[in-house]
């Protein structure tokens, strides 16, 4: 959608929910493209470590003893579990690292549809190359280019079908884009790993790519909805005005925002590597005759950040009526330990039991849920919020680099995992967050000083 010379949306056609039409396309796309995601990503550990990386299928992989060697080259003789939680992190990792790239792809050259649609059609090959021991790696490469291509330039086209000035509807539109992002995330674990539990590791997989090319199709029917402006007139766009010294502290501070998740980060994404490895090997999945998969426990943390946002806005309005409600960087904190609560749930259940009821992943899970609602939409909000106007969306860009970070991390201390024990790897997770949160706490007032341009 285009705006009108005075700054406000054209008429509405059509809606979804009162909202632009082309908004049911791009959350439909996005949540089978999650639903595909989040599927492969709950099998991949296992995978790796159950199937792919035992003798008779390894040899297989095109390329994988030079990508081995490269990777102990830097990190170290890596045994199947540390090569696994190794590769895990770098391919999580730089999935949110390549839609800055993307991005400017779409700026300069391709267009944001055209992006999107290529980003579908290789992740959609991805998926499919993941059916061949010999394709592994050419796999992780495609779902990582294409989703870069897709990612942020999806998500930028929510905010095209509003005007500038128009808030409400924007808050509106990303609210429900995000619901379809958290519904894939829930059944893309779930369906997918009871697949690979009845049929084997490739028909989750299938399964996967099969979605990928669902949401490609349901672009395509909405593709003539979205409209933008061209390559060539964002290249020829006058140049900004210089900072001020101000506006670089403000992003200053947003940097330092940005670097503070990184811990919670660490202890969050952990849950779909190490702690489905954890759960399968040390928790008791049976329940009334039935094996639970692994994987579902992944579609905890995504269910509970749907349900649980009527009641943090609840909780959140209660506390600003009052004047308590915390401001973005406590937020952070405030998940940052909540995190840490989840994870030294965990260390509870392996010091109460060797074989681990499944109720505590299930707090894990349920924790890390609510945690992640406080700290990524609160660091997002800031950013739109304080950032200066010709860099917000850079700036929301380069948020996605702390979860670069973090989830190159969260693969690196996962090769710690078989040199300790359970209750000590879950206690260093939860440290990990402990620490963050106590930093973000100490950092809250003097950044929320700078960001609201009350600074001396």
């Amino acid at each position: 959608m285009v705006e009108l010379a005075d700054g406000t949306a054209p008429p509405r056609k059509g809606t979804f929910f009162g909202e632009p039409r082309a908004l049911a396309y791009l959350s439909f796309t996005e949540a089978w493209e999650r639903f595909s995601y989040y599927g492969m990503t709950a099998l991949l550990v296992l995978y790796m470590t159950q199937a792919l990386f035992m003798p008779g299928h390894v040899e297989n992989i095109a390329g994988f003893a030079t990508f081995r060697a490269g990777l102990e080259s830097v990190f170290g003789p890596l045994s199947t579990l540390a090569l696994a939680s190794q590769i895990y992190g770098l391919y999580t990792g730089f999935v949110y690292f390549t839609p800055v790239f993307g991005g400017l792809i779409a700026d300069r050259w391709l267009g944001r549809r055209k992006a999107v649609m290529l980003g579908a059609v290789l992740m959609s090959g991805g998926h499919i190359a993941m059916a061949f021991d010999q394709s592994f790696l050419l796999a992780l490469f495609l779902l990582i280019v294409g989703c870069g291509l897709l990612k942020g330039n999806i998500s930028t086209q929510v905010g095209q079908l509003y005007a500038e000035d128009d808030g409400p509807g924007r808050t509106r539109g990303y609210s429900i884009f995000s619901m379809g992002i958290n519904v894939g995330a829930t059944l893309g674990p779930l369906i997918c790993g009871l697949l690979a539990q009845i049929y084997g590791w490739h028909a989750g997989f299938g399964l996967a790519g099969i979605l990928m090319l669902t949401g490609l199709a349901t672009y395509i029917a909405g593709y003539r909805t979205l409209s933008e402006e061209t390559p060539k007139a964002n290249r020829t766009k006058a140049v900004a005005a210089p900072l001020d010294a101000k506006q670089w502290r403000v992003i200053g501070a947003l940097v330092v925002a940005m670097a503070l998740t990184i811990p919670q980060s660490v202890a969050y994404y952990q849950n779909s590597s190490i702690g489905l490895v954890w759960i399968d090997a040390h928790v008791n999945l049976d329940a009334f005759g039935f094996h639970i998969p692994t994987s579902w426990f992944n579609s905890i943390d995504p269910f509970i950040s749907i349900v649980f946002v009527p009641v943090l806005i609840a909780l959140w309005r209660w506390q600003d009526k009052r004047g308590g409600e915390p401001n973005e960087v406590m937020k952070i904190s405030i998940g940052a330990w909540i995190a840490a609560a989840a994870n030294f749930a965990l260390v509870l259940g392996c010091l109460l039991a060797q074989r681990v009821p499944a109720i505590f992943p299930v707090i894990y899970d349920v924790l890390l849920g609510v945690a992640f609602l406080y700290y990524w939409p609160p660091l997002l909000a800031l950013i739109s919020r304080a950032a200066p106007s010709g860099l917000k969306a850079t700036l929301i860009g380069a948020a996605f680099l702390s979860l670069f970070v973090g989830n190159i991390l969260v693969g690196w201390v996962g090769t710690y995992y078989e040199r300790m024990t359970p209750t000590n790897f879950w206690t260093l997770e939860g440290s990990i967050a402990l620490v963050g949160g106590v930093l973000a706490f100490l950092l809250a007032r003097p950044l929320h000083r700078v960001l609201t341009g009350t600074a001396n």
